[in-house]
Formats: structure tokens, sequence, C-alpha cells
């Protein structure tokens, strides 16, 4: 039994598949306790493997994306194999970088939190990263170029920091741009799913 916070389908709004139809499995519970997650981690329901494949197999999506919380929590190789086997769809994985992915995952986002040291300093096992999405919220980003999840090939997203307040969320926007400019080896991530106003 895995611990969910929701199942939904979505477009993907993020990052390097942003646009991609996608099924999201939303788990509960993480390691880190981020002021700006968006997971209720106290909500959640206990579902077997067979319910989440039904749930899974409900949508046309090629893509089904493993986010949290942290999902490494309650995820291992023989699930994902179980997963895609059973879906035929691939199967991404959106994390903090501070655990273990299984090596048999199609895509991984690592997405830093509190800090490198915390959010992107341990060994990465298996898999390195296909993509490095940082929310911008003022720190220091060159540590993040030497993080062990990143290999020649790994993209690297920078994304503004969402926050309720309007005016606070366009300096973030304007700042995360001008830090793009600044340093090309970044490339703007935005979280479309709010402009569209969709899960």
């Amino acid at each position: 039994m895995r611990r969910v916070n929701e199942i939904f389908y979505s477009l993907q709004g993020e990052g390097h598949h942003s646009g991609y139809p996608s099924v999201f499995i939303r788990f509960s519970g993480c390691n880190m306790h981020c002021p700006f997650c968006d997971t209720r981690h106290g909500d959640g329901i206990q579902m077997s493997d067979e319910d989440l494949i039904r749930a899974v197999n409900l949508y046309k999506a090629d893509w089904v994306v493993l986010t949290g919380g942290e999902p490494t929590l309650q995820i291992d190789e023989e699930f994902v194999h179980l997963l895609r086997r059973a879906t035929g769809k691939k199967v991404a994985i959106e994390t903090n970088g501070s655990r273990p992915v299984p090596a048999n995952i199609d895509w991984v986002t690592v997405s830093p939190k509190e800090g490198l040291a915390e959010g992107c300093g341990q060994q990465p096992g298996e898999r390195k990263a296909d993509e490095i999405k940082v929310v911008d919220c003022g720190q220091e980003l060159e540590p993040y170029f030497s993080s062990p999840w990143r290999q020649k090939s790994t993209l690297m997203y920078l994304q503004p920091c969402y926050v309720p307040d309007e005016q606070e969320f366009r300096d973030n926007r304007l700042r995360t741009v001008r830090r793009i400019l600044d340093d090309p080896r970044w490339t703007l991530s935005l979280q479309t799913h709010r402009y569209l106003e969709i899960p």
C-alpha cells in the first residue's frame, strides 16, 4: 500500500516536458519542509498497486509522473517496472534529489530544495538527472552546476518562485529572467498550469 495525495490528468506545466498530457500520481509525505510546497501532506489515502494502475489507465497520456511530496520514499524499481508494464506509459519522477532514484525511470527531474547541501548533495545512485529544475528564491546558483546529479547532457531550468502576492511574484519573475539573461546556461521554466488555471 502506498499513501497517495491525489491522482489527476493534466498538462505538464514545468520543465522540458511542459505541455505534454500526463497522469500525475502525487504521493503524500516528504523528508523536507519547503514553505512553497503545493502538497497537503496531511491528506491522502492508502492505495494498492492495482488501484493505482487502474486509475492511471483511465487516461490516454503517454507519460505518468510520480511527484509529491517526495516519491522516492514510497517507490522502488519493482513498482516502476509494474507501472510501465501494466500501463504501457513512460514514467517520469520529480524528486528533491536527497535520495537515490530507481534506475528504470524514463525521465528524472531533480528539483533541489532548501539549498544545495540538503536538496542535491547526496549521491544519485544509478540514475543521473535528465533535468535539474531550480526554484529561484534569490539563492546562489553556481553550486547547482556541481551537483552529483548533473551530467553533460542534463538540462538546467530556473523557475520563478510562486507567491500569492501579485507584486512579489512579478518581482520574482523579473529577477529570474534577469538571471537567465546573465547566465544562458539556464532555461526558463514557468508553471504554465497556473497561467492556464488547470491542475
